[in-house]
């Protein structure tokens, strides 16, 4: 099963979006500029085989919820989404607001 929903924050729109699969559920938060995504995010291939797409993204690894997903910590970041001020260790509703 799957599950879109738009999310407010700030006063603009985001994007949550769940997929129950077998054993586990992919969690992700996504803007116009980049995402943050539970623990299935591979963040050192973004970061190293697909570096030259510059892709906005964290990773906040044992969350279940969507809302866990959005206050739980961030274990790791690309790149360029440090470069934007997103930083292991804040927020995940931090990182989307740097996202907005």
């Amino acid at each position: 099963m799957m599950r879109v929903e738009p999310i407010e924050l700030d006063g603009r729109t985001v994007v949550a979006i769940e997929v129950k699969l077998p054993k586990t559920t992919l969690l992700v938060v996504t803007t116009d500029k980049g995402y943050i995504m539970c623990g299935a995010l591979d963040v050192g291939l973004l970061n190293e085989r697909l570096n030259d797409r510059n892709i906005i993204a964290a990773r906040a690894t044992g969350v279940r919820t969507i809302g866990e997903l959005l206050e739980a910590p961030l274990e790791s970041v690309t790149h360029t989404a440090e470069a934007l001020g997103v930083l292991p260790g804040m927020t995940g509703r931090e990182a989307i607001r740097k996202m907005l």
